[in-house]
């Protein structure tokens, strides 16, 4: 067993390294709104966040009403379908995500940011992050999506 050590890298975040395997502390809700990019507006502030990591559990459960990742969300806006559109804040280039915010207001459907794609990715309990996500209504959680669709328009939104 190795020794465990932290090294500070700035005052606000610690490595610690135990052997060869190296675990960054969780970073702060602020601390993640640094590496976020301009374009990233309308933000979710920290409780609307969590109320879209939330829904994003809830509606891992069910097979077809959640839609992760930019290629599978662009095509089924394309297609057509309705939901609530989370978006990552700290994707890089941001030219790949920057279209999709204006074909959501051109087919009416909320949307907002959330500061990292690997919270997102670890709402729907995958190690990897994602960049986009398209949440489909269900029975199941009907209430929380109408309460973060509410939430999400009142960010300045149209819905």
């Amino acid at each position: 067993m190795g020794k465990i050590k932290t090294e500070p890298i700035d005052p606000d975040t610690a490595v610690i390294s135990t052997a060869n395997v190296t675990v960054k502390e969780e970073e702060s809700y602020e601390d993640k709104l640094k590496y976020v990019n301009s374009i990233s507006q309308p933000m979710a502030s920290r409780k609307i966040a969590k109320k879209c990591y939330k829904l994003i559990k809830k509606a891992m459960k069910h097979k077809t009403y959640l839609r992760n990742g930019l290629k599978d969300v662009q095509t089924r806006l394309r297609k057509g379908e309705t939901g609530i559109c989370i978006f990552a804040g700290d994707v890089t280039p941001i030219d790949i995500i920057c279209h999709l915010p204006a074909v959501c207001e051109e087919k009416g459907i909320p949307y907002t940011y959330t500061p990292s794609r690997a919270d997102l990715g670890a709402a729907m309990g995958v190690k990897r992050g994602t960049v986009a996500l398209l949440v489909r209504e269900h029975q199941d959680y009907k209430e929380l999506y109408d309460e973060l669709k509410n939430d999400i328009s009142f960010l300045g939104v149209p819905v």
